[in-house]
């Protein structure tokens, strides 16, 4: 898995070498800072949408716990981001060092999957911006595939658990 893992890390990072396509992940990783992004697309979802705003805000609620699982997640496992091999520099600065899950995959995912369940809006224009977002972490060489499949399953979980909360189902 581990040389597995390289391997891809090396050809989405390569990826990066094109001007357009670095500065593409660049903002894409920007936006998703802290899950920024997504919180902000949860409350704008809240406010656009009257009929449906407490399922926008509870699923923004989740969005933002999934988020911080992940960061707890990172204490816990530790595992270092990627070095710089091959020339390649990583394309952003990250806040902190570990990279086990990917923070930026798992509320990527959290809302994909949230505010997916809030069609027609959610579920045409947030999971290929969350997939973009996902695959930006790679080209901009700071987490192995395996830390941003890690950190999809996380965000999607968790927010498939909370999904009846969110829409006034309850808590089971």
């Amino acid at each position: 898995m581990d040389d597995m893992d390289r391997r891809l890390l090396s050809a989405l990072r390569d990826c990066g070498t094109d001007r357009r396509v670095a500065a593409a992940a660049r903002t894409l990783s920007w936006a998703g800072e802290h899950g920024a992004l997504w919180l902000a697309a949860g409350l704008v979802g809240a406010a656009a949408d009257r009929e449906r705003r407490t399922a926008w805000l509870r699923g923004t609620a989740l969005t933002a716990g999934a988020h911080v699982a992940s960061m707890c997640v990172k204490r816990v496992v530790r595992r270092p981001r990627p070095t710089a091999d091959k020339g390649h520099e990583p394309l952003v600065r990250t806040v902190g060092k570990h990279s086990f899950p990917s923070s930026h995959a798992t509320s990527a995912a959290a809302a994909a999957v949230a505010y997916g369940a809030l069609r027609p809006v959610g579920s045409q224009f947030v999971p290929p911006l969350a997939a973009a977002v996902c695959v930006s972490r790679l080209v901009v060489g700071v987490h192995y595939p395996s830390d941003v499949a890690a950190g999809a399953v996380l965000g999607a979980l968790t927010a498939r658990l909370g999904a009846r909360w969110m829409t006034g189902g309850g808590v089971r």
